[in-house]
């Protein structure tokens, strides 16, 4: 794990707890602007944004089925890119993670 990861990691982290860490963290990350951070803030806020878009479809479709799968199918990619910035790597988290990295560029 080189210096710029070890620096970043503590920001990585807190980016991936709830959307106001996301916020907390892009904050952090202004002043420092660890490329490591910046990754995992990018996967993280898409994640919280994908999560609060498709929570607003599926709650209209009333089904607790519908409603169940999101929240697995959230809960599995947060602690995918979670377990990742703890590890130290930079890998994006499934379908959506280098998308995410492309739209959230600007982070």
């Amino acid at each position: 794990m080189n210096d710029t990861t070890k620096q970043g990691k503590n920001i990585a982290i807190v980016s991936y707890i709830t959307i106001i860490g996301s916020f907390i963290a892009f904050s952090m990350n202004m002043d420092v602007k660890n490329d490591f951070a910046a990754f995992h803030i990018r996967q993280a806020f898409g994640l919280w944004i994908s999560f609060f878009a498709l929570g607003f479809l599926v709650g209209h479709a009333n089904s607790i089925y519908a409603s169940m799968a999101l929240y697995l199918f959230f809960i599995i990619l947060l602690l995918y890119g979670f377990t990742g910035a703890l590890s130290g790597k930079k890998q994006p988290v499934p379908l959506l993670g280098k998308l995410f990295q492309k739209w959230l560029g600007f982070i």
